[in-house]
């Protein structure tokens, strides 16, 4: 059967690929009456909290159990698994990259974006690289539960942010609920007797990097008229060159090419899924960042820490298990919980 797309208008189109707009607060139902959350906001929350624990599962295998010397190489590997999807689903019209674009258009087109349009999301692919580089040499630095944990601290940095871009206040009611999570994560913490202070900083490095970039994604979302596959697509060709030659000048891909296990089937299996995942991450972050809030955004990443620490303690090991951690972890988890009812009724 042909892979030639038709002409035909009863095209596919992939399911909640635009930007919220006001005709769509209306046509979404809410998830219940008073609901500040849509259905479609739902499944964006629910589909990356998915994506999320089985991402930091394959990238911990790649880094640490294979030892893969380089996590930029594998940053560089996702973005182009990526633009390649994105072109060809771009191209077999299952996609758009704006919210009023038509599937219809000729195939014969040299661009699916404009350059006004490029240099306008040119600080979201800024704060996109610096995140993406940052966030995963931090999975290198710490075990995995105590990267959730510190993690979690995320939400503080991302409130600051945006209040400092666009003056988001909060009510008691979310600042009660985001205090319960970092003092959780503080108590979590007290008995980690890895400690490795480069690790911890790289951490908390990638906490201000997420945070710059789920609020440039919540401001750039919205005025560029690109829906989230835009963005993906912008954010690749743009910071793509830029990681090959950074990769390239600091060594990386001739030490990556002389890995010993870079034929192994099973790394070959990890790194194919380790990139697909990062797809479905990406998109889904910039789903749930439009759909929602930056902060409802960085709150998911907090609730998914439940399986990803399960599956780190059983898989990975490393932190241990007593009367501390485990407070702090229900802390943590009971601030979300929290945060997702004040989210759900309105407040």
């Amino acid at each position: 059967m042909s892979l030639k797309p038709s002409n035909s208008s009863q095209n596919l189109m992939l399911p909640v690929s635009d930007p919220p707009s006001i005709q769509d607060d209306y046509a979404d139902d809410k998830l219940f009456r008073g609901s500040a959350m849509t259905k479609r906001g739902a499944f964006a929350a629910v589909s990356y909290m998915s994506c999320a624990v089985l991402l930091v599962m394959f990238n911990k295998a790649a880094l640490s159990s294979y030892n893969f010397p380089s996590a930029n190489v594998i940053t560089l590997l996702q973005m182009v698994c990526s633009c390649c999807f994105l072109y060809l689903l771009r191209r077999w019209r299952m996609i758009s990259f704006s919210a009023n674009e038509s599937l219809l258009i000729s195939d014969t087109s040299t661009k699916f974006v404009s350059l006004k349009t490029l240099k306008h999301t040119l600080p979201l692919s800024g704060a996109y690289l610096f995140y993406m580089l940052v966030t995963m040499e931090s999975v290198r630095g710490v075990n995995v539960p105590m990267y959730t944990t510190l993690r979690r601290t995320t939400v503080v940095f991302t409130m600051l942010v945006e209040f400092a871009l666009v003056g988001q206040r909060y009510t008691r009611s979310v600042i009660l609920s985001v205090g319960l999570i970092v003092f959780g994560a503080f108590v979590a913490g007290a008995r980690d007797l890895s400690f490795d202070a480069y690790g911890y900083a790289v951490v908390f490095m990638s906490n201000i990097a997420t945070a710059i970039y789920l609020a440039t994604i919540s401001r750039i979302g919205k005025t560029s008229g690109l829906n989230s596959f835009g963005l993906m697509w912008c954010n690749g060709i743009i910071c793509g060159p830029v990681l090959l030659i950074w990769t390239f000048v600091r060594g990386d891909l001739k030490i990556s090419i002389n890995f010993p296990y870079l034929f192994s089937p099973g790394f070959i299996v990890i790194l194919l899924f380790s990139c697909i995942l990062a797809f479905f991450l990406n998109y889904c972050i910039f789903l749930n960042t439009t759909l929602n809030s930056a902060v409802t955004q960085t709150i998911c990443g907090n609730l998914k820490d439940l399986f990803t620490i399960g599956l780190g303690w059983i898989i990975f090991g490393g932190l241990p298990f007593d009367i501390w951690n485990i407070s702090g972890q229900f802390l943590g988890f009971a601030g979300s919980g929290l945060y997702a009812y004040y989210k759900l009724i309105g407040k």
